[in-house]
């Protein structure tokens, strides 16, 4: 089976060790499609027809996988991802004037990216953080005890950071 996607723009050559290792390795779909993630950011769709190619499955059961879990993108996200929790103890505490304040500040909405790139957000049901609640977290920094005032300071001081203002 050789799939041909029309617009081809991944260098899908960037795959070929994850696929010489994983390929024929039952079971193995999930750690490939980590692996491409970790590569190219998120799984565009050329390289999900090109998994599939290579592993011997079809792209609608790699695609299945793929949307299963979560943990997979199929959009790119900005170079800080913000998860800010809506469990219960931070919903009590006030996430949603915190994500009032992150959407507003950075002009999109949950799941957006902002307009340069830096930034993309993404309310989830929770970080295991309650004592710091309301938290975020970015890439892999965790924020605690958050206001929407402390929350916008934060991204403020990332934008300088990039040299953005």
């Amino acid at each position: 089976m050789q799939c041909e996607c029309a617009n081809r723009s991944s260098d899908l050559s960037l795959l070929d060790d994850v696929l010489n290792a994983y390929a024929a390795v039952p079971g193995s779909l999930i750690t490939i499609l980590q692996q491409a993630q970790a590569i190219y950011g998120y799984l565009p769709m050329d390289v999900i027809y090109h998994v599939a190619d290579k592993t011997g499955s079809t792209p609608a059961k790699v695609l299945g996988v793929a949307t299963f879990y979560t943990q997979f993108r199929f959009q790119p996200v900005g170079k800080y991802l913000i998860m800010l929790c809506n469990g219960t103890a931070c919903h009590v505490n006030g996430s949603e004037r915190v994500a009032k304040a992150i959407c507003d500040y950075l002009q999109i909405d949950d799941g957006g990216t902002s307009a340069d790139g830096l930034f993309s957000f993404s309310i989830v049901a929770c970080l295991g953080c309650c004592s710091l609640s309301p938290v975020m977290m970015i890439n892999e920094e965790t924020y605690g005890n958050l206001t929407p005032e402390k929350a916008v300071s934060i991204l403020q001081t990332l934008r300088e950071q990039e040299g953005v203002s």
